[in-house]
């Protein structure tokens, strides 16, 4: 899915919600046990219901690597599943160098190869440039760089003063270098306030992906007051609020009622932009 594409389905779903299916065989409706395979049930109910009110889906891959081969294929098949007009992420954190990172990226990125076609990938940037160039090879995906996260141990690295500025700030001006922003998003974790505003200063209409509103607490205002562009710029993910909303078979119209809230109150805000 391509930048202009993006923003297309922002303004007509007036949205910019991403839906983390972060599925855990243990959380999910104990009746899709019966179900062949449970997990891709559950996403496929929870698609259905929601994806005319969100522009992203983003499964985590260590919940479906988890579990092996059947984890794989419940991967494999919730990617196919995910509807064009949503950008499809797959949340996998690679970043490793040379052919292993090539190898990552035709993994998520080739349906020739392993069935999946996702859109974009998070990678963490650690090991620098060649461990990020070879997901930007294939043309038309994204790479969304891991920069500044609400985790406790972020602070270990993340405010390190480079000199003239912070790590997390010396990471996307180095970045910036190696993708404009219709190819390279950012990770910004829904705690971080008004670093937003830092952020905003290197990453001016970049897009940002937030995490951690909803069940870890961020504050939807707060992302919208520092963290908007003249383009949104933004796609926040909620996972376990909305999938995990009911354990009952209403799960899937649950899961619709939570997103439609976060959906109206997205509205809302672009509408007060005029956007």
């Amino acid at each position: 899915m391509k930048r202009e594409q993006l923003i297309a389905q922002i303004k007509i779903k007036k949205s910019f919600l991403c839906v983390g299916l972060d599925t855990d065989l243990t959380l999910i409706p104990e009746f899709l046990l019966d179900y062949e395979d449970p997990v891709l049930e559950f996403n496929k109910r929870i698609i259905e219901a929601t994806h005319d009110l969100c522009i992203a889906y983003k499964p985590n891959s260590a919940f479906y690597e988890s579990r092996g081969l059947e984890g794989w294929k419940s991967l494999i098949e919730t990617s196919k599943h995910i509807p064009s007009s949503c950008l499809s992420i797959i949340d996998a954190k690679r970043g490793d160098i040379g052919n292993t990172s090539s190898m990552y990226a035709k993994a998520f990125f080739d349906p020739e190869s392993s069935g999946m076609n996702f859109d974009a990938i998070t990678i963490a940037p650690y090991m620098g440039s060649d461990s990020v160039k070879p997901f930007l090879a294939f043309q038309d995906k994204w790479v969304i760089l891991l920069a500044l996260t609400s985790n406790e141990g972020g602070k270990d690295f993340q405010f390190i003063e480079t000199g003239t500025c912070r790590l997390f700030e010396n990471v996307i001006q180095k970045a910036n270098t190696w993708a404009g922003n219709d190819r390279m998003m950012y990770v910004v974790g829904a705690s971080q306030g008004d670093e937003f505003l830092n952020i905003r200063k290197y990453a001016p209409d970049h897009f940002l992906l937030v995490p951690g509103v909803g069940a870890q607490g961020g504050s939807l205002q707060d992302v919208c007051k520092y963290g908007l562009s003249e383009s949104c710029g933004l796609i926040v993910n909620s996972s376990r609020s909305i999938i995990y909303a009911s354990s009952g078979e209403d799960f899937a119209q649950r899961a619709r009622e939570e997103a439609k809230k976060l959906q109206s109150e997205m509205a809302e805000i672009l509408g007060g932009i005029g956007f």
